[in-house]
Order: structure tokens, then sequence, then C-alpha cells
């Protein structure tokens, strides 16, 4: 993939559980446990938002760039 999700991290600097962030966004379990996993497709601008006011963060702090190309199979 080429955006890395570096949400724990994040989390841990923060020393704030999963749980806790999932309370306060307003997502479920299972929906953060996927973006933190990677494996999402993709997310929406409010979730971010939320996610990175709560953890006073950046966009850039939880999503990096690989410098890589990732070439999908869906029509642009």
């Amino acid at each position: 993939m080429a955006i890395r999700v570096c949400l724990e991290d994040v989390l841990k600097a923060r020393n704030m559980t999963s749980k806790e962030l999932c309370a306060k966004v307003g997502i479920t379990e299972a929906n953060l446990s996927i973006l933190r996993s990677g494996k999402a497709k993709g997310v929406r601008f409010h979730t971010i938002n939320r996610i990175c006011y709560y953890l006073e963060c950046d966009v850039g702090d939880i999503l990096k760039f690989d410098g890589n190309l990732e070439e999908s199979n869906e029509t642009d």
C-alpha cells in the first residue's frame, strides 16, 4: 500500500487506547481496527478530522506516503 497508517504510534505517544479514541470520535472499534491495520480502502475526511482533533496531531502524523504509486484495477 502506498499510504501507511501510523495511527498505532500516535495512540501510544498520546497514551490513549483505541477504545478511548473510538468513544471520542464516534466510530466502532471494528472500523478503527481496520483503519489501524492499514486494510481500509478509504476513510472520510470527517473521521480523519475528528481523529486528528482528539489526538492533537496532523494528518501527516497518522498517514504517510511511501513514495510508490499503487496501481489500481479501478477506473479513475
